[in-house]
């Protein structure tokens, strides 16, 4: 087949450049009915994410995150294979505002578990435009070093404009992580206020990371956010910064006196670190691990899984509920004249409501 040179190719440019365009040829006459964008082996899925196959692992991913329809059920069968294998790690969340370092924590946080003899994994969460509905999925730039590390395994998801910045299919993604062997999954959040309550559903500890120098420290102290948290974590305790993170940790443990604990039997502490030193990070994962030993002890660990469970079942359903009723012929059919009488002030938004819903 006849090629050429493409037209941005360098003047003067001989056979040692490579690119090359290829005029196409007429579309394959398959039926539609007959493509398929990849055959998912489920047997193949299965064992290799079982055996801790990273490649394998991300493609199973890859297929619960998928929005398809005729994805959904194979899906459902990996799902349904692997959740035998789950339920044995520990699930981190972890959130701060934009800057804080989250990324180069978790990585030097990741490098310590791993050290430890843990396998980690890293399920980070990229904020998506609004408008062009992008992400750019960065965050294995930012841990290069745990990313190239075998006993890591990063996946970053784009929010998809969910709340809370947690991918809609994060839950699936902690049952198929925990079947590949991962002990600790750490959960990166966008961090952008309250939505942090759908991390909180998700995960068994919840850390908050905070920093110094952006002004009055006090502004940091939010009831809301800090009623979520078990751990708090000063970050950027190195060089000139120590004295002042070491006031800031005592000023948010004097303020964790007048709030409420977000776990029963636990009393949430603040704590510093240097993301570039390293220096704390042991002292965090021993909180951690009292932590879990405590409320192991109590039990709350296990019941706070169960009311996860319970949640997701009730957030699923109503998802469901939402999608099959927006796909009613009938209301498809109505909601553009609806909406159009709503814009003109025609109708009350309260009665369209309760006539779509009298309809469905």
């Amino acid at each position: 087949m006849d090629k050429r040179k493409p037209e941005w190719t360098p003047q003067g440019a001989g056979a040692e450049f490579a690119s090359s365009v290829v005029p196409g040829g007429e579309p394959a006459s398959v039926p539609t009915s007959k493509r398929s964008v990849k055959n998912w082996d489920m047997d193949a899925l299965e064992s290799g994410v079982k055996a801790g196959n990273r490649t394998m692992l991300s493609r199973a991913i890859t297929l619960v995150e998928s929005n398809s329809a005729k994805h959904f059920e194979l899906a459902q069968e990996l799902l349904t294979r692997l959740l035998p294998c789950s339920g044995a790690s520990l699930r981190i969340g972890i959130t701060g505002v934009p800057g804080v370092g989250k990324s180069s924590f978790i990585e030097r946080f990741g490098l310590f578990l791993i050290a430890q003899g843990n396998k980690v994994a890293v399920l980070a969460i990229d904020p998506s435009s609004s408008i062009s509905r992008g992400s750019i999925l960065g965050d294995k730039t930012r841990m290069e070093l745990l990313s190239r590390n075998e006993m890591s395994f990063i996946r970053p998801s784009p929010s998809s404009g969910v709340l809370g910045g947690v991918a809609r299919k994060t839950r699936e993604s902690i049952v198929l992580c925990e079947a590949a062997g991962y002990d600790v999954i750490l959960i990166e959040t966008v961090g952008v206020g309250q939505s942090e309550i759908t991390v909180r559903s998700l995960v068994d500890f919840f850390l908050l990371m905070q920093i110094t120098g952006a002004g009055d420290e006090l502004q940091g102290i939010k009831k809301g956010i800090m009623e979520l948290a078990d751990l708090i974590v000063v970050n950027k305790a190195d060089g000139d910064n120590i004295n002042r993170a070491k006031i800031a940790a005592r000023e948010y443990n004097n303020a964790l006196h007048y709030i409420r604990h977000a776990t029963k039997g636990w009393d949430t502490r603040a704590q510093t670190c240097s993301s570039q030193t390293g220096a704390g990070i042991e002292d965090i994962w021993a909180t951690i691990e009292a932590f879990c030993a405590k409320t192991r002890e109590t039990g709350e660990f296990q019941d706070r899984r169960l009311r996860q469970t319970s949640a997701w079942f009730e957030d699923l359903l109503a998802e469901a509920v939402l999608g099959k009723f927006f796909n009613d012929p009938s209301i498809k059919k109505k909601l553009p004249e609806i909406r159009k009488q709503i814009a003109q002030g025609e109708m009350p938004v309260a009665r369209a409501v309760s006539t779509l819903l009298g309809d469905a």
